[in-house]
């Protein structure tokens, strides 16, 4: 069992959650998690937390491969409104804000986030772990190898298991020097990882319990599933939910999705194959 201080509230972690993806963007690559008005963007709240999502993740820019980099400022025009009327209208949501900015994380923890969710693991805004620190909020330290404008290009390791351990060690500590005391790993599925670097790292999931962290898994309708199966993102939910149950078997904690009420399936078949299998 792992617990998270979320700003004061606690979040106990005792069997796999969900994680609701909700974009304010205009192009992040699968259409179906983008909203457009604070309106689109309530309801789509609402219909995940319904189906069972524990936390609401808002984003304000695409972080897509090639996808062009906005400001810290027309970010938390997009994304600060949206978690104040989240806030006021679901007041027990957990709200995690997708953002590498420092500044993006402190202006949406002070409207009503409570969890920081950062791509790039500390390493694109350095003031990004201490901000972190001083808002005693839990981190999700995400390793990313480049930037996302050109993480794609030749993504390359020698081990990618064993140099990703390196990294959140490494990261991991620094969060700890900062008073970060809640950390959450994730693997970065996509991020500057080519299929084969994502299938392995899938497969070597439970390496990462060693960090005695919660391990958070984001394979939602990636390219790993619509390359492999030669469709397109809109085809990728039954693919989807496939990975998802590979993770969820390999230590995942954490499933950051598009579609609540799958990824809910998914943990409630798997709690009750190792409850029936542990009878037998």
């Amino acid at each position: 069992m792992f617990t998270l201080n979320c700003n004061g509230r606690l979040l106990i972690v005792n069997k796999p959650i969900v994680m609701g993806i909700i974009n304010i963007t205009p192009d992040s690559f699968y259409t179906g998690s983008r909203s457009h008005t604070i309106e689109e963007a309530l309801q789509q709240a609402e219909k995940m937390l319904t189906e069972g999502a524990t936390i609401i993740d808002v984003g304000g820019q695409s972080t897509r491969p090639a996808s062009e980099r906005i400001s810290a400022e027309e970010e938390m025009e997009r994304v600060i409104p949206v978690i104040e009327t989240m806030r006021k209208n679901f007041s027990e949501v957990f709200i995690s804000i997708d953002t590498y900015y420092a500044t993006v994380a402190e202006n949406a923890v002070a409207a009503g986030a409570c969890i920081v969710n950062d791509i790039s693991g500390g390493t694109m805004d350095e003031q990004m772990l201490s901000a972190v620190g001083k808002l005693r909020t839990p981190y999700i330290c995400m390793h990313i190898q480049g930037k996302p404008e050109t993480m794609q290009q030749n993504p390359s390791y020698e081990n990618v298991v064993s140099e990703m351990l390196d990294f959140f060690i490494h990261q991991t500590e620094k969060c700890r020097l900062n008073n970060i005391n809640d950390v959450i790993i994730d693997p970065g599925f996509g991020f500057g990882k080519t299929v084969a670097h994502n299938f392995q790292l899938l497969k070597n999931l439970g390496a990462f319990k060693m960090l005695d962290r919660l391990i958070l898994a984001g394979l939602s309708r990636k390219a790993t599933i619509y390359k492999t199966l030669n469709i397109k993102a809109e085809e990728s939910l039954n693919g989807t939910t496939v990975l998802n149950t590979i993770a969820l078997l390999n230590g995942a904690n954490i499933l950051r999705v598009h579609d609540v009420k799958e990824a809910i399936q998914a943990i409630r078949l798997i709690d009750s194959y190792i409850e029936n299998s542990h009878e037998s």
